[in-house]
C-alpha cells in the first residue's frame, strides 16, 4: 500500500444488501489509479448472513474499523428492527473519536444513528425507511427528499444507486473533479448528481395511515383540475375545516394544501411519462394553471425540471 492510501473499510451487518456493499468496495477498488485501499469487514472474521439470498465471507473484522480513514456502512434487511452488535457500535463511535470518517448508504443509517453520532445532524436513507429512521431516532433531522447528506466527518446516502452519488462526491472532496470522472466512467455511471437531488419515490402523496378521509382523497384525486380549497375539502368530508384541517394533518403528515399539491405534481409526473402533452397542456390538466407554476412546484418538491424528469422517464 502506497503511504498516502486512503483506507477504506465496508463494514457488513447481518441482512447486508449485496448492492450495498459492492458500490465502495467497487467505487474505491484496489488499482493502480486509485490513492485508496479498500478492505471489507465484520463485526468478527467470517461468514456473514446477507440479504437477498446471499451470503459474504469476510476475512477482518473490527480491527479493520480501527486502521481505516474512512468507514461505510452498506443497508441493511429490517434496520427499524435491528440493532447492530454492541462491538459494533462502540468500534464506530472509537473510530469516530480518532477522526475517521463514516458514511452510510441506505439504511445503513439506522447504524450511524444508533451511536448517536447522527443526533442534532441532517441525515437521510431510503425514501421507504425515513419515517421509520425519523420515528427510531427522533434527535435525527431526518431529510426525505435528497440523494445524499454530507455533515463532514458523517455522511448519509438514500437508496443504492445514491450510494455511487455519494462515493463520488467523496472522491472529489479528496481529490478532486479529475478523479471523480475518471471513476465515474469506469463505472460507467453520471459523473455527478447533486445531493440536494430529489428521491424519485413512486408517489410524492404519503400513503393513508387510515380510513381517515378516505373518500374525500379519492374524490379530490379525481378533481385535481378544478379549483380545490380547505372549505372545499371539508364540505366533502362533512366537518369544520378547522377539524378536517387537524385531523388531516395527524393521518397524513401533510396539511390538506400540501397533499394536493404533491397529488397534482404527482398527475404531472404521470402525463409526462405517458403522454406527450405539453408542460402548458399538463399544468392545466393538473389544477397547477401555468407551466411556470408547474415548473416552480415541480423544482421544489422533486428537485429537477418537467423536461429533465420526462427525459429521464418516459418510455
Amino acid at each position: 500500500m502506497s503511504p498516502k492510501s486512503h483506507r477504506v473499510a465496508v463494514l457488513v451487518l447481518d441482512g447486508a444488501k449485496p448492492l450495498d456493499v459492492g458500490i465502495p468496495a467497487q467505487v474505491f477498488s484496489n488499482r493502480p489509479s486509485m490513492p485508496y485501499e479498500v478492505r471489507v469487514c465484520g463485526a468478527a472474521p467470517g461468514l456473514v448472513t446477507g440479504g437477498d439470498g446471499l451470503s459474504y465471507h469476510v476475512a477482518e473484522g473490527l480491527d479493520a474499523v480501527e486502521q481505516a480513514d474512512t468507514v461505510f456502512i452498506p443497508g441493511y434487511r429490517e434496520p427499524a428492527t435491528t440493532e447492530p452488535p454492541a462491538a459494533v457500535l462502540g468500534a464506530l463511535m472509537a473510530a469516530h473519536e480518532r477522526g475517521t470518517r463514516l458514511a452510510a448508504i441506505s439504511t445503513g443509517a439506522f447504524a450511524l444513528a444508533a451511536t448517536g453520532l447522527l443526533d442534532g445532524k441532517r441525515a437521510t436513507t431510503h425514501w421507504h425507511y425515513t419515517k421509520a429512521l425519523a420515528g427510531k431516532h427522533p434527535l435525527v433531522r431526518v431529510d426525505e427528499n435528497v440523494l445524499f447528506v454530507d455533515e463532514g466527518d458523517v455522511l448519509t446516502s438514500a437508496g443504492a444507486a445514491s450510494g455511487i452519488d455519494l462515493c463520488l462526491h467523496l472522491v472529489r472532496r479528496d481529490h478532486g473533479v479529475g478523479l471523480s470522472n475518471h471513476v465515474a466512467r469506469r463505472l460507467v455511471a453520471a459523473p455527478y448528481r447533486s445531493g440536494g437531488q430529489a428521491q424519485y419515490v413512486p408517489r410524492s402523496v404519503p400513503e393513508p395511515l387510515g380510513d381517515l378521509f378516505a373518500n374525500t382523497r379519492e374524490w379530490a384525486l379525481a378533481h385535481l383540475s378544478e379549483r380545490l380549497t380547505l372549505d372545499t375539502l371539508a364540505r366533502h368530508a362533512r366537518v369544520s375545516a378547522r377539524t378536517f384541517s387537524r385531523r388531516f394533518v395527524e393521518d397524513t403528515g401533510y396539511t390538506p394544501m400540501q397533499w394536493v399539491l404533491r397529488a397534482r405534481v404527482d398527475l404531472a409526473r404521470e402525463l409526462l411519462e405517458r403522454t406527450d402533452l405539453g408542460v402548458e397542456q399538463i399544468a392545466d390538466r393538473v389544477g397547477l394553471g401555468t407551466g411556470a407554476n408547474l415548473r416552480l412546484h415541480f423544482q421544489r418538491i422533486l428537485g429537477t425540471s418537467p423536461t429533465e424528469y420526462r427525459h429521464t422517464f418516459s418510455a
